[in-house]
């Protein structure tokens, strides 16, 4: 039995830090995934679609959410895929495994990026300390997107 919801603009959908139980299917409308939301460090973090799933980290590492879903669209339908649904869902739905492992790859290469550039900003204000020279405002901006992406993993990995 298919578990369908509708939920309205700007409705919670599962906020962060709560129990992965479920992923969802998106059939209509757009969720917005926010880190901190309605916090002072909020950030949106992506904008999906029909025919994207969400939530799916949950249920993979069984580790609380790492972000706040929200709808973006009124009447957003989503097709709620439960625990004991997971396995069964892609038996019955065999391409969603390849749009699931896009994703996945899409987010680590987006990851790995960042690390790079953390660390590429970090060999640079190691040799700028080296020389005297004076940190560019680039290369402070990076270090402070690592930082807050480095404080984001961390708070993912201690709750």
């Amino acid at each position: 039995m298919m578990d369908i919801r509708t939920y309205r603009r700007g409705e919670v959908i599962f906020r962060q830090g709560d129990v992965g139980n479920c992923m969802y299917d998106i059939q209509e409308g757009k969720v917005g995934i926010f880190h901190d939301y309605k916090g002072p460090d909020e950030k949106q973090l992506a904008e999906l679609f029909p025919n994207k799933i969400f939530g799916e980290m949950g249920l993979l590492d069984s580790a609380p959410r790492s972000a706040t879903a929200v709808a973006l669209e009124d009447s957003t339908v989503l097709h709620v895929i439960p625990e004991d649904d997971f396995y069964s869902y892609f038996e019955e739905n065999p391409t969603m495994v390849l749009l699931l492992m896009q994703q996945m790859c899409s987010r680590l290469r987006r990851t790995s990026k960042d690390y790079l550039e953390a660390c590429r900003a970090m060999y640079e204000t190691v040799e700028a300390e080296k020389s005297g020279s004076e940190k560019s405002k680039t290369l402070k901006d990076k270090i402070l997107k690592f930082c807050r992406r480095y404080k984001d993993f961390n708070y993912q990995a201690h709750t």
